[in-house]
């Protein structure tokens, strides 16, 4: 039976997410939501979602334990992460007045700035939140996915990774930012899967049937 571990460190729509890969997982496996490091650490696939403050979240993983488990699986089997479960894979945050993430890739989250403006002039509302294009660059995931597809956000910060060779996916709001990550074996996106209808669940299927390679 393969095992995929929807990392709980109290923070995220879990119950949304572990539902939206039971729909589209391959007959055997079991989606378990854990914030068990054994577990974790046991699992062949990981979902690291999360959402909320970066602060919080760097706290909750270290109170429970969770650091050196999502390193690992970050660097040894096929990983995902999700909305704040992309941020905090960068060096450091400016939210919360700072805060430093795990450090997998260099760089850093920031915030939009206010006064935003569209292409015709409109001003942008801040969180970022709703629908939105992501123009793709090539990666398996986004297989029997449409570049430009919409997918669903909320988030009023954005990763900006130190190697932009890591960019697989972009959004305009205001400005161009990294919508999507990946190198080798992880892949990870601002925006959430289990919200983006047919196009999310076709992200997750894929990620399912992935081997971890380019």
């Amino acid at each position: 039976m393969s095992t995929v571990a929807v990392v709980d460190y109290g923070m995220g729509n879990l119950r949304s997410v572990a539902k939206a890969l039971e729909h589209v997982a391959p007959a055997g496996t079991r989606v378990r939501v854990t914030d068990a490091a054994g577990e974790i650490a046991a699992a062949e696939r990981v979902v690291f979602p999360g959402q909320g403050a970066a602060g919080d979240c760097m706290r909750a993983i270290a109170a429970r334990g969770l650091r050196q488990p999502l390193l690992e699986a970050a660097h040894t089997r096929p990983f995902f992460g999700m909305c704040m479960g992309l941020q905090v894979l960068l060096g450091r945050s400016e939210e919360n007045g700072g805060t430093d993430c795990l450090g997998v890739f260099g760089g850093e989250v920031r915030a939009f700035a206010p006064g935003l403006s569209d292409a015709d002039g409109a001003r942008l509302k801040i969180p970022h939140m709703g629908w939105n294009e992501v123009v793709q660059r090539p990666h398996p995931l986004w297989d029997g996915i449409a570049n430009n597809t919409r997918f669903y956000f909320v988030h009023g910060y954005y990763a900006t990774p130190a190697d932009t060779s890591l960019v697989v996916g972009t959004t305009d709001y205001g400005h161009d930012f990294c919508s999507a990550l990946a190198h080798g074996n992880l892949f990870a996106c601002q925006f959430h899967p289990e919200k983006s209808s047919t196009a999310g669940l076709t992200l997750l299927h894929n990620f399912l049937r992935w081997d971890g390679g380019a």
